[in-house]
């Protein structure tokens, strides 16, 4: 197979030269050049801050410090002899929802060209394609077996039978199911198709390891997406980031707006992709975790909620089901909990294998105590 970004990607988008200002080339000294107000902020609070300054359009030290964490923390052993990343292999976006919004437009031809979801999947795939009046095909996953995992052999039929799609979208780990997508599959598609591209969400990847950004290196038709939302506790600020081979990276830089990434943005950004901070981070995560196991396990303990539970544990949160699939009791329990409790879940039932099925992100020690209390009085309530 040869892949050839250049029948991938709009001619229009694939030749697009990027914004350009004096501020790429000098960023100090009396700034006259953008028309930015000199006199600085009108709230008296902000006196001393730079916020009148249109912020780094580039963002170099966090991507390079991103970047250094993602070769350092890669576990795939057979990999060791890839190229490390660099902050040329990354594009930043305004969450994972421009990055995802952006891929669309740079690739597929409105009215014209598809995507291909894999359900019970994130929304925001369809979302977007709706937006740029890009078509939506489906290409479920195993559910049977509560694996959750892609049929890598069928999605790569569909993938080659129809060469108007031109992006495959894998959440890994999934948004319900909670299960990270085996990278053998992944590499299947990535192997197997090559006339668009593999994108990979992996908002969730810090909760259990296993990302595939480095494999950008090897694979010229993988996208990876990753976020500062999830792990990083950082959803507020809105941060996201595409990793990608340099060519479709510098092609997705030259697409985004001037200066998308704020300055407040960035700082906190900055600030998290520090040593210290990915250690905390780390930590975080493993108490988080430990909590997810003692949420789970009483709740699969209770009566009315199934024993086994749904999809995996690779996220921040749980897939359990009511009652062997009872939507109408699952809902309700949903419902009674935000109403009378103050505690808000997700109900999920009407995603595919996911009937009767409940989504719980792992709180606070004392919010999961909390959560436990108010459903087993909850159920106990509705069924008595």
């Amino acid at each position: 197979m040869t892949f050839d970004l250049q029948k991938i990607v709009r001619p229009k988008i694939y030749n697009l030269k990027p914004y350009r200002c004096a501020r790429d080339d000098f960023t100090e000294g009396i700034l006259l050049d953008a028309n930015e107000n000199a006199w600085g902020p009108t709230q008296s609070d902000l006196s001393d801050s730079s916020l009148n300054r249109y912020p780094d359009p580039h963002q170099i030290e966090f991507k390079t410090a991103l970047a250094n964490y993602r070769n350092k923390s890669s576990t795939f052993k057979n990999y060791n002899h890839l190229p490390n990343l660099t902050a040329d292999n990354i594009c930043l976006g305004v969450g994972s929802d421009e990055s995802i919004d952006a891929i669309i437009r740079a690739t597929c031809a409105p009215g014209k060209e598809k995507i291909l979801v894999m359900p019970p999947t994130y929304s925001m795939y369809s979302v977007c394609a709706n937006i740029n009046d890009v078509e939506v095909v489906e290409c479920p996953l195993i559910v049977d077996d509560n694996s959750f995992q892609i049929d890598q052999v069928k999605a790569t039929e569909m993938l080659r039978n129809d060469p108007l799609v031109k992006l495959a979208f894998i959440t890994s780990p999934g948004n319900p199911t909670g299960a990270r997508i085996e990278i053998d599959r992944i590499e299947y598609l990535l192997q197997n198709w090559d006339n668009g591209l593999v994108v990979v969400d992996e908002a969730y990847i810090d909760f259990c390891g296993g990302s595939t950004a480095l494999l950008v290196t090897k694979y010229p038709n993988l996208v990876t997406l990753q976020t500062l939302s999830k792990s990083f506790g950082l959803a507020g600020i809105r941060l996201g980031m595409t990793f990608a081979n340099t060519d479709l990276a510098r092609i997705l830089n030259a697409m985004k707006a001037p200066y998308n990434i704020s300055t407040i943005t960035a700082e906190h950004g900055l600030k998290a992709v520090q040593d210290h901070n990915l250690e905390l981070m780390e930590a975080n995560v493993k108490k988080l975790n430990e909590e997810k196991t003692r949420l789970l396990k009483a709740l699969t303990a209770m009566d009315y909620v199934d024993d086994q539970y749904v999809g995996g544990l690779d996220a921040n949160f749980i897939l359990i089901r009511i009652n062997k699939g009872d939507n109408e009791l699952a809902k309700k329990i949903y419902l009674s909990l935000a109403t009378k409790s103050g505690v808000v879940i997700r109900f999920r039932g009407t995603e595919l294998g996911c009937q009767g099925c409940l989504r719980v992100t792992v709180g606070t020690e004392k919010e999961n105590d909390v959560l436990i209390q108010k459903f087993k009085e909850t159920v106990d309530e509705l069924t008595k």
